[in-house]
């Protein structure tokens, strides 16, 4: 948006940014992996601040900082993963001995438990381990 003064298409966003003293507006999406995982938003107070060049080098730093930002959403995943697949071997250590179970059988009657109560398989896992009961259905 070169000029939020004589910008039509979203007044009552352009009359906010106004009030904040931002008169140029450049939007560009953050791509990575087929979608978009943000937007890198860059303001200035003068109006039609960012041509050609500005827009290219947005292009430049959007492409770094969606690397970035997707990488850090990867290992945020795997760290989740991780963790859950911890919890879900605590809670079969804690079948397999108590019920003389295999580790197969244990996942099984995990497994099973998550979807006849339709709960994600970490939480049934995390509270087997907190209660060291199993809850009732």
């Amino acid at each position: 948006m070169p000029d939020t003064v004589e910008a039509t298409q979203w007044p009552e966003w352009s009359k906010k940014v106004l009030e904040l003293g931002v008169h140029s507006v450049l939007d560009v999406p953050l791509w990575a992996g087929g979608g978009t995982v943000g937007v890198l938003g860059l303001y200035s107070r003068t109006a039609n601040a960012f041509g050609p060049d500005e827009e290219a080098i947005a292009y430049i730093l959007a492409r770094h900082a969606a690397v970035a930002v997707a990488t850090a959403r990867r290992e945020q995943d795997l760290t989740v993963r991780v963790d859950a697949r911890k919890l879900v071997g605590q809670a079969m250590g804690i079948l397999m001995e108590r019920y003389n179970l295999t580790d197969d059988q244990a996942f099984e009657v995990l497994r099973r438990y998550s979807q006849d109560t339709n709960t994600k398989l970490r939480e049934v896992a995390q509270q087997l381990i907190d209660t060291r009961h199993w809850p009732k259905l």
